[in-house]
């Protein structure tokens, strides 16, 4: 069951997703210097079975049967699926990209929220939400730069899982009102990693050293421990509150880029993400107004 809509919840709801943030810019990180060395493919399908192998051994003595029994089937797979596809897209993607290029064009996730949410749920927005959100994209294409020589056309890649990240957060709102945190970490990791057996066996190559095999195990800690502090938070805050807190991520993939990688963003890019945290931060204010 969802929370009681509460200062005190939206605060812890506030405080887990901030180590989510910090779960998947390390997630990334680790992803990025992976793929460098074995195919994407492979380290997509690797991040979902360690996430799965964990999740059953650390939750299945806490919960017992009820972790294997989810209410919504159907909800779960397609969560899975989704996850899947977005995991594959950013890995792909950061095999071109720099780890702040990735992360801000992520930040217009919850600008696609209040868009979608007014399609979908028939929510009004008044002229100074459209205002931030048509802000919003200008600072996503900022960052993009797709009139410039330096485009990279792995750039499409992050928009289009950016537009999936969103619909996955409103997906999560709506099972987290009926299903275990706990359920939901297991069946779409579990689902993901079944629905990408094929493709990982296909592309297998053995690591060639016990560091590669040690990213791999840490990859999966980090991938469980984000979704699962993820899907907790949106049992006690709506997806409208916590989106604007994805924003830090952006710090850690910015300090991780820097310190692995040796990635420093341009000011470009400095200026774009900034422009969409500033539009994203007016929309959490609009709608705690509105409240």
């Amino acid at each position: 069951m969802l929370e009681l809509d509460t200062a005190r919840n939206r605060q812890l709801g506030i405080a887990m997703v901030s180590v989510t943030t910090l779960c998947f810019a390390a997630l990334d990180s680790t992803a990025k210097w992976l793929v460098l060395v074995l195919p994407v493919f492979q380290v997509v399908w690797l991040r979902f079975v360690t996430h799965t192998l964990l999740a059953m051994v650390t939750l299945t003595p806490r919960y017992g049967w009820s972790l294997y029994r989810p209410r919504l089937v159907r909800l779960q797979l397609l969560r899975g699926l989704m996850q899947a596809v977005m995991t594959a897209l950013n890995f792909w993607a950061l095999q071109y990209l720099q780890l702040d290029v990735t992360g801000a064009i992520q930040f217009s996730v919850p600008i696609l929220i209040a868009i979608i949410s007014a399609r979908l749920l028939d929510e009004r927005l008044d002229a100074r939400r459209w205002a931030a959100i048509l802000t919003g994209f200008a600072g996503v294409l900022l960052i993009v730069r797709p009139w410039s020589q330096g485009f990279h056309p792995a750039v499409v890649l992050s928009l289009i899982n950016a537009v999936l990240y969103a619909l996955f957060n409103m997906l999560t709102r709506r099972m987290a009102a009926t299903e275990l945190p706990a359920t939901t970490q297991l069946w779409s990791a579990g689902s993901a990693a079944l629905l990408l057996t094929p493709l990982g066996l296909w592309q297998w190559t053995p690591p060639q050293d016990t560091v590669t095999w040690i990213l791999v195990l840490i990859m999966g800690v980090f991938g469980g421990l984000g979704h699962l502090m993820v899907t907790q938070a949106h049992r006690y805050a709506s997806a409208a509150v916590l989106g604007p807190f994805l924003y830090q991520q952006i710090i850690y993939m910015t300090l991780f880029g820097w310190l692995i990688f040796g990635d420093v963003p341009d000011a470009t890019v400095v200026g774009g993400a900034a422009v969409v945290v500033a539009s994203g931060l007016y929309l959490l204010y609009r709608e705690f107004r509105r409240r």
